[in-house]
């Protein structure tokens, strides 16, 4: 099995070579800038921006976040359960789930805290995913009619205390019907080729691409169909954004489940050619809608358009733009870029009003301003 994941890692390194997976590289003897807002060393993995060169993120630096701890569980007794309102319940081990129709999607997962705090910057990562595609083996199970709600349940576990009782729940999360059967949403045993490391979810995760990492429930040992919403703890009370739109002078506010990913971008990178040009380069990315644009403000001048690098796209993943800045002044400089999609929609200012939070976890999609010096000379 080893052998023929690194096979397949191998194949796509074959066909898509590694410098065409990144920036377009600088010429020889540029300098890299460092950002005067260095993001903290992390114990944990998480992605450097200014180390960012590979569009498809390695897996050993992508995060992974847990909120019941890894769960300590025998491999090979693990088992898929498909039950709740469906004719047909299933129990699948690995090697039936390996034997179904194999799939795979590159797409961008992060965490929804993402750049909520300089410390937590870099939860995200551009991965390739490889299972077996979810729709066609819940209509293998037959869903009622009735059955509106696609529940995933992982093997992590903790007592959590609602209205002062005790109570074991399992991390859990919820699709409705109709975004359970997309064809993209995938039960995903592989990353990057190789076999799912155990931190990321082993043996089998739920991969919801367009979606925020929260969704893509790890350790996934049960799916339970039900006819009504379901809500725990990570879908009604925490993971929860809650924004007000002020009309005639009366707010009304509006508490949604955090789901699909907005549109959203960062300045990556920053070196200085032989010429005293400096590029810059970062990465943008939306839920699935079409990236229209990436604009780049310097200080507070205007808007200037960037270019998208096009030599590697794909529906759910992140896309690298590019500025040559030429001739820059001497000094600090705030570099801010925004992200706009095919819908019109626009990565807001940090400052945003319409935007309000109610906890730690919400969907961090504001501008982060990068900080940077330039000195004299070529």
């Amino acid at each position: 099995m080893i052998k023929g994941s690194v096979a397949l890692a191998a194949t796509a390194l074959a066909r898509y070579p590694l410098s065409s997976f990144g920036f377009p590289e600088p010429e020889a003897g540029a300098t890299l800038i460092p950002f005067l807002d260095q993001q903290p060393v992390s114990k944990d993995p998480m992605l450097r921006w200014e180390q960012l060169k590979s569009w498809i993120t390695p897996n050993d630096q992508c995060f992974h976040v847990q909120h019941y701890g890894v769960p300590d569980f025998d491999v090979v007794q693990w088992r898929l359960e498909i039950s709740g309102l469906v004719r047909s319940p299933k129990t699948l081990t690995l090697p039936e789930l390996k034997l179904r129709r194999r799939k795979s999607v590159i797409a961008t997962l992060e965490c929804s805290g993402n750049s909520s705090s300089s410390g937590f910057a870099g939860a995200i990562g551009n991965v390739q995913w490889t299972g077996t595609p979810l729709a066609p083996l819940l209509r293998e199970c037959g869903l009622l009619d009735r059955g509106t709600e696609v529940v995933f349940f992982g093997n992590d576990e903790k007592i959590e205390k609602i209205r002062d009782k005790d109570y074991l729940q399992n991390f859990a999360r919820s699709l409705s019907r109709d975004d359970a059967f997309r064809d993209d949403v995938l039960l995903a045993y592989e990353m990057n080729g190789l076999p799912l490391a155990k931190s990321h979810g082993a043996p089998l995760r739920l991969v919801v691409p367009g979606w925020f990492g929260i969704t893509w429930v790890k350790w996934l040992s049960r799916i339970e169909v039900l006819d009504r919403r379901y809500m725990s703890k990570y879908m009604a009370r925490e993971y929860v954004t809650i924004r007000g739109e002020e009309k005639d002078g009366r707010a009304t506010w509006r508490e949604t489940s955090v789901g699909p990913i907005d549109v959203k971008s960062i300045t990556a990178r920053a070196a200085r050619l032989s010429s005293g040009t400096v590029r810059l380069t970062g990465a943008a990315w939306t839920d699935g809608t079409p990236l229209r644009a990436v604009e780049l403000k310097i200080d507070d001048g205007p808007w200037r358009a960037t270019q998208l690098d096009t030599r590697q796209r794909a529906k759910f993943a992140w896309t690298f733009w590019s500025y040559d800045w030429k001739s820059p002044e001497p000094g600090e400089h705030t570099l801010v870029s925004r992200a706009l999609d095919a819908e019109g929609r626009i990565q807001p200012p940090p400052d945003d009003p319409g935007i309000k939070l109610k906890q730690t976890y919400w969907e961090a999609n504001q501008q982060w301003p990068r900080k940077i010096r330039i000195s004299g000379g070529a």
